[in-house]
């Protein structure tokens, strides 16, 4: 999808070129300002088509996330990444739709694509880091908890650890030992090492416990994530009604003066 939104980039400015690099006062006079501008049949275009990729992406995500549409069929994390690709591509159609010419009215609605779009790039950020299932539904702090285990259990029934090596082990995994993980996890190596543990199951216990470093840093950072994606709605949401708002208006005085596409 990235290849697509790059490629379909790199053709608009190649085609339309020549006339986006000409002044504004002297477009009138390009021998394709009837077809490039924002009322020609090929610009109004652009405006269509990414103004539907931009509702058609919301609409379908939301009826998704919210009412379990097609829920069967579409796991929410691959239709999220549908969403970004026609909230990523739609902007920039609406931005050639434009000719790069802002004023009125259409730059407030313009601006505010362009906030939901930028504030969308760092919502996929906060949403990448908080834990999800399979089905990319965000899982609660309870859900990841019960992912860890009784580690030290489990290495004094499967390898029969000496007390004190567990020890390193439990302080090792603990939260308030974060500082150094690298440090300890060598230590570590070494204990084992003394132990006369084959090498296959040094390994073992290793990455059993980088494994569980990683739950518990997971479940750290699950709050903090949580609340920042709590707060980007309050940034994402406003700007994006802001947007659909000045759009239908734009359309609205559009269709009053008679502009009107192929149809």
């Amino acid at each position: 999808m990235v290849l697509v939104t790059v490629a379909a980039t790199f053709y608009l400015f190649y085609t339309g070129y020549t006339y986006y690099n000409t002044a504004l006062e002297e477009r009138f006079y390009h021998p394709r300002h009837d077809w490039f501008k924002p009322s020609g049949i090929y610009g109004q275009g652009l405006g269509i088509v990414g103004t539907f990729m931009i509702s058609f992406g919301v609409l379908i995500y939301i009826a998704r996330k919210r009412y379990n549409f097609l829920a069967k069929y579409i796991r929410l994390k691959y239709l999220l990444e549908f969403h970004i690709f026609l909230c990523t591509l739609g902007p920039i159609l609406i931005l050639f739709h434009t000719a790069f010419k802002f004023g009125g009215i259409v730059s407030v609605a313009f601006w505010s694509m362009v906030a939901v779009v930028l504030s969308g790039v760092a919502g996929r950020f906060i949403y990448n880091q908080i834990p999800k299932t399979i089905e990319g539904r965000i899982m609660s702090i309870a859900e990841v908890k019960n992912m860890k285990k009784d580690l030290a259990v489990e290495l004094h029934q499967k390898f029969n650890l000496e007390s004190n090596t567990i020890e390193i082990v439990t302080n090792l995994i603990s939260e308030e030992n974060t500082a150094d993980k690298k440090k300890n996890l060598s230590y570590l190596r070494n204990v084992l090492g003394r132990n006369d543990l084959p090498k296959s199951k040094r390994q073992t216990i290793l990455k059993m416990v980088k494994d569980e470093i990683k739950l518990s840093k997971k479940i750290a950072r699950l709050k903090t994530m949580q609340k920042l994606f709590k707060y980007w709605h309050v940034v994402h949401m406003p700007f994006a009604i802001i947007m659909l708002i000045v759009v239908v208006i734009h359309v609205a005085v559009t269709l009053a003066f008679g502009y009107k596409w192929i149809f």
